[in-house]
């Protein structure tokens, strides 16, 4: 969809478009509607930050805490009522703080992400929520390290870190609109149970996964549609030693990490089977509900992450092909835990523990910025003259991995949106090819992006100018100074 057309849609459409009904969908046909509503003006209060960051999941979190410390008055709209986005609703392992050095002897071992990511892996030892950085003994052609989060631990520290930096959260508050000025964003309009309110300011970082608030600017983006969505589950009264002992007697195990785990050092934090070997009745069971072997955990008794994917016919944009998809999603959980009931030793009296609140996404817009990371960019460790950060994951090694286990750069210019003075996205809205797509939107590098927007976004307002007249060596430097490590 090309820039602008969104708004005018949503204008065209009135009442129609904001319930999510599209003309001559087979939704428009079932739910009557009355033509166009004119929604009466009215004024509404106001108020006035530096930066707002829209969305406090994986990137924007880290935004938020990059902005508030750089010195910038900052806002945080998150439409549920907790952070944390897909770190907490995925429930999987973080990729990741290393480059890929185990599937390169010789190669060094280097800690590429730091800094604010770094530290809240920090707070999370603190109160027993990470595995931390736990080695890969079989599998590290896929990922070096495995580290592993408590996901509810992961939604009380972050919350607790942006109010001590200063943040204003706002959880449980819709992002609605845009108010434009030409090409810049002047505002953005918020719902909450507390009413609608304008927010007024400098800087603006998209970090909504969704890419709703670009949209809502105009911004130019498409819907590729191409990755299944899905919906974990966390599965409790486990028996974690039965489950590797039955998949290692079938010779599955594609993926082994140890780690703490209920307080213990050297325990399994997590263990894939190779679906192809476990017997059939299970591998075919499995395979009609899209279930993957990959289970992580930090607590005895408990597996955090069983996923379940399924392929949708339309962009997870559409509100009510998701509220389907979601009825199906859950239908899928019920099913594999009996079949892990059934077939699994250790799990006979399992039950599911946790759920995301709805099916998380691997893409939903792609925002055009002014640079489109390349295939060629990732696998051949390119580096960039306005790096913001280097990364060195591939979610589909070892069929893609950066060469050598080296690391690519980040370029600030891939995070400035395309025709909009001043703003940022962060996470998964970056990169339109696939391919290196399954790199950048992983969870660590999105929370570096964050990092990167975050600084940027203060630094613009503190400097007033557009995200593209900003000093490349001034926020090189700051970030450096704040520990973001760059190669070289």
């Amino acid at each position: 969809m090309k820039r602008r057309d969104f708004s005018r849609y949503s204008l065209l459409l009135g009442v129609g478009a904001l319930a999510g009904c599209k003309p001559g969908s087979s939704d428009s046909k079932q739910v009557k509607t009355t033509n166009n509503y004119h929604e009466p003006s009215k004024i509404i209060p106001a108020r006035t930050f530096d930066v707002v960051v829209a969305g406090g999941g994986t990137a924007g979190v880290v935004a938020a805490l990059a902005a508030a410390r750089t010195g910038a008055r900052t806002i945080l709209i998150e439409s549920k009522g907790y952070t944390g986005g897909t770190i907490t609703e995925g429930g999987t392992a973080l990729h990741s703080f290393y480059n890929l050095w185990k599937a390169f002897p010789g190669t060094e071992k280097r800690q590429v992400i730091k800094a604010i990511p770094q530290e809240i892996i920090d707070r999370l030892l603190k109160v027993g929520g990470t595995t931390g950085h736990a080695e890969m003994s079989v599998g590290y052609d896929f990922d070096s390290v495995c580290t592993a989060i408590d996901t509810e631990l992961y939604k009380l520290v972050s919350f607790e870190m942006l109010v001590e930096s200063g943040v204003y959260v706002c959880v449980n508050t819709l992002l609605t609109g845009a108010i434009m000025e030409g090409s810049a964003i002047k505002g953005v309009i918020t719902e909450s149970r507390s009413g609608r309110e304008a927010i007024i300011a400098g800087s603006f970082i998209d970090c909504t996964g969704y890419g709703d608030l670009a949209a809502f600017a105009g911004a130019e983006y498409s819907e590729p549609n191409d990755y299944d969505v899905c919906n974990s589950v966390g599965m409790g009264n486990v028996d974690i030693e039965r489950v590797y002992d039955y998949l290692k007697s079938h010779d599955a195990i594609y993926q082994l990490s140890h780690g703490t785990r209920g307080g213990e050092d050297n325990k399994i934090v997590r263990v894939q089977g190779r679906m192809v070997n476990v017997p059939d009745e299970f591998n075919k069971a499995a395979d009609e509900i899209g279930m993957t072997m990959t289970t992580t955990t930090l607590h005895d008794n408990y597996l955090m992450f069983i996923k379940f994917n399924i392929k949708m016919p339309v962009s997870p944009t559409d509100r009510d092909a998701v509220a389907r998809t979601d009825l199906e999603l859950r239908r899928r959980q019920l099913k594999g835990v009996e079949i892990f009931r059934k077939h699994i030793p250790g799990c006979k009296k399992a039950f599911i523990a946790r759920t995301s609140p709805t099916l998380t996404i691997r893409r939903g817009r792609c925002i055009v910025c002014d640079y489109d990371i390349t295939h060629e960019d990732v696998i051949e460790g390119k580096h960039f003259d306005d790096d913001v950060f280097v990364y060195g994951f591939h979610d589909w090694a070892p069929r893609y991995q950066v060469k050598d286990g080296s690391t690519y750069g980040i370029p600030y210019r891939a995070l400035c949106v395309k025709d909009i003075d001043n703003l940022f996205v962060s996470g998964m809205m970056i990169t339109s090819d696939r391919r290196p797509h399954m790199s950048t939107r992983n969870t660590v590098s999105c929370m570096a992006q964050g990092q990167a927007t975050g600084t940027a976004a203060a630094l613009c307002v503190q400097n007033d100018c557009g995200t593209r007249d900003l000093s490349y060596d001034l926020l090189r430097e700051t970030l450096e100074k704040d520990g973001v490590y760059f190669e070289g």
